[in-house]
C-alpha cells in the first residue's frame, strides 16, 4: 500500500514560543549591524561635507546622506517592532510557565493531602489521649515510689529551738578556734638554747643561765 499511495509527510512540530523568540531576536542582531554600518556611512559623509564648499558636490554628498538616513529610520523602525514582538512573546511565555508551574504545585498538594489522610487514618486521637493519660499516672506513681524509698526510719523528733541553739554555739566555737593569740604568747617564749652543756651565757636581763636557759645556782 505504501508503494501505491506512498508515506505521509511526519507532521511538523508545534510552534515553540522560545524558537520563536530566539529567531526574533536573530533578527534584531541582523538589523543593529545595518544600522551600524549606516552610521558609519552618515559619519564618511558628514565629515566630507564639512570640508567641502557649497555647491552641486555638496548637495549631491547631502543627497547621499539624507538617503542614508532614511534607511536608517526605516531599520529602526523594524528593530523597534521586532523587538516588541520579542518582548510579547516572551511575557506570554513566562505566563504559560507560570501556569504550568502552578499546575504542578497544585497536583504536588493534591498527592501530600492524599497521603496524609492515609496516614492520618491510622492515628486515633482518643488512643493518643489515653496513652499520655497512662503515662501521667505512671510518673506520678514513680514519684510516689521514689519517695516511699527515700523515707527514713528510727529518727527521733528534734525540737528545731535546740537546734538554733546548737547551731549558734557552734559559730561560736569556730570563732574560738580562729583565735590566734597563742601564736604572740610563741612569740614571747624563751629561745631554744645554743650553745653546748656547761657554756656559760646571760638572758637579756643579764642573769646567769645555763645551756638549757634555766638561772644557774650560784655554787657554795
Amino acid at each position: 500500500m505504501n508503494r501505491i499511495f506512498g508515506r505521509g509527510k511526519p507532521k511538523a512540530p508545534p510552534p515553540n514560543l522560545t524558537d520563536c523568540i530566539g529567531n526574533v531576536d536573530g533578527r534584531v542582531e541582523s538589523v543593529d549591524k545595518k544600522i551600524a554600518r549606516l552610521d558609519v556611512e552618515l559619519v564618511k559623509y558628514k565629515d566630507q561635507m564639512k570640508k567641502m564648499r557649497d555647491g552641486p558636490s555638496k548637495n549631491m554628498v547631502k543627497q547621499k546622506a539624507m538617503r542614508v538616513l532614511k534607511q536608517k529610520r526605516m531599520y529602526e523602525g523594524q528593530r523597534d517592532n521586532l523587538m516588541q514582538q520579542s518582548f510579547n512573546m516572551e511575557q506570554t511565555n513566562y505566563s504559560i510557565q507560570s501556569l504550568k508551574d502552578t499546575k504542578t504545585t497544585v497536583d504536588a498538594m493534591k498527592v501530600g493531602l492524599k497521603d496524609m489522610k492515609k496516614a492520618y487514618k491510622h492515628v486515633k486521637i482518643d488512643q493518643i489521649e489515653d496513652l499520655q493519660d497512662q503515662l501521667e499516672d505512671m510518673m506520678e506513681d514513680a514519684n510516689e515510689i521514689q519517695e516511699a524509698m527515700g523515707r527514713s526510719y528510727g529518727t527521733p523528733d528534734i525540737d528545731e529551738d535546740d537546734l538554733e541553739a546548737e547551731l549558734d554555739a557552734l559559730g561560736d566555737e569556730l570563732l574560738m578556734d580562729d583565735d590566734s593569740s597563742y601564736l604572740d604568747e610563741a612569740a614571747t617564749a624563751p629561745s631554744i638554747p645554743e650553745g653546748l652543756p656547761g657554756d656559760k651565757s646571760t638572758n637579756r636581763d643579764g642573769v646567769l643561765v645555763d645551756e638549757f636557759g634555766l638561772p644557774q645556782i650560784p655554787a657554795t
